[in-house]
């Protein structure tokens, strides 16, 4: 009787033991499960982030190579802009060819000239060369008659570069920008402090946003005019004071050959007279020969161009005096230097009898030479110094 109400009372304990036993088995199977669930979120997790870092790196580097499609389209732009001024400029010279050549065989053929043409023709030429005077001021009416001294300012000793005063302005600021391709403008209070020993010490530091390409730039009222490195014909407008880009444009036809066959790095030379601003260059078009280009320093745009018949072949530089381009000529090996070609755009200088004009005391070359209205001086760069050659006048006949 005992063993049977003992049996009673383990039955419901073994049980209540059991049931508690298959409770904690399937808790810690959902433990495990969930365990096991956690891990794959993890590991998806981590592949999800590897993923994004993956689409990450991808598209900077599909970045990358738009910019660079991008840059190379700016580049193609550019060129094909410069083509398409390069095509308008010989069609309009082989208009102009064409209509030469039309004017000779009606000049051969037995036909009656219309007289009423003949005065238009010599009222438009008239009123063309009226409105030149007018643009470049008819009063500069003087003419190089000689160079009569010079003075070697310093020798810095770098063969290629460019040198000056900003005629514009009233401080007498000196500029240096040394070598070919540069970047780098050297501004000095004044020439003492340029003549100093340690002259890189006392100057002012300029950067440009974007080099130069050969030693053809001026500066002129605060703007430094310059070609761009990189670029056929991009002609830059700099803010000296601000430090930024103010303005640029396109020389149609230059850029393709040196503008001085000894000075092969300069493909434009700007230049500055009593008249303003000036682009000089050569065009294999022209058979060499140089082409000068009114600019108007303010807008950037240009207001007249001529063809003129001064070689561009043994020269090594040039300068504008009073609506005149002068063109130096040397040996290649170096020599004395001499002005042998001299080209007024108003006809008021006969170049064929403009005497030939040497530069004094010395042999060797020059990379430069720059005019200064303001002092009637030629800066010049040769053989690596520093130059100033005073000039002396006449009256334009």
């Amino acid at each position: 009787m005992v063993v049977l109400k003992l049996q009673f009372l383990l039955v419901p304990f073994f049980t209540s033991v059991m049931g508690e036993a298959q409770y904690v088995m399937q808790d810690a199977a959902l433990m495990n499960y969930i365990d096991r669930r956690f891990l794959s979120l993890e590991k998806r997790l981590e592949k999800c982030n590897q993923d994004v870092l993956d689409y990450v790196e991808e598209f900077r580097d599909f970045s990358k190579t738009i910019m660079s499609r991008l840059a190379e389209l700016n580049n193609y732009k550019t060129e094909i802009e410069s083509e398409v001024e390069n095509l308008l400029t010989k069609v309009e010279r082989a208009q102009r060819d064409i209509d030469y050549f039309g004017s000779i065989t009606d000049s051969n053929t037995c036909i009656e000239v219309d007289e009423d043409l003949v005065k238009q023709q010599l009222f438009e030429e008239a009123e063309e060369k009226r409105k030149l005077k007018l643009m470049l001021n008819a009063s500069c009416d003087f003419m190089l008659a000689g160079i009569k001294s010079l003075k070697i300012v310093k020798k810095t000793g770098e063969i290629h570069g460019s040198w000056m005063k900003d005629p514009g302005k009233k401080h007498a600021k000196i500029y240096l920008l040394s070598g070919s391709v540069n970047n780098v403008i050297l501004e000095f209070e004044n020439i003492m402090t340029f003549m100093e020993s340690n002259h890189t010490q006392r100057a002012r530091r300029v950067t440009l946003s974007f080099p130069w390409k050969g030693t053809g730039h001026i500066i002129y009222q605060g703007f430094l005019f310059y070609h761009r490195y990189g670029s056929l014909n991009e002609i830059i407008k700099y803010n000296i004071q601000k430090r930024n880009v103010s303005d640029q444009m396109l020389l149609p036809g230059a850029g393709r050959i040196p503008v001085y066959q000894l000075s092969p790095a300069t493909k434009i030379d700007l230049a500055i007279d009593e008249q303003g601003l000036w682009a000089i260059h050569a065009e294999p078009d022209t058979g060499g020969n140089i082409v000068i280009t009114k600019i108007n320093h303010m807008t950037m745009a240009i207001e007249h161009t001529w063809d003129t018949s001064c070689s561009s072949k043994d020269a090594e530089a040039a300068f504008m005096v009073c609506n005149t381009l002068y063109v130096v000529y040397n040996f290649p090996s170096g020599g004395t230097s001499r002005i042998q070609c001299v080209y007024d755009v108003l006809g008021a200088v006969n170049t064929y009898e403009a005497p030939v004009l040497h530069f004094p005391k010395r042999q060797g070359s020059h990379s430069t030479i720059h005019y200064n209205p303001k002092e009637k001086q030629l800066f010049a760069w040769g053989d690596g110094s520093q130059i100033i050659y005073k000039l002396q006048t006449m009256q334009k006949v």
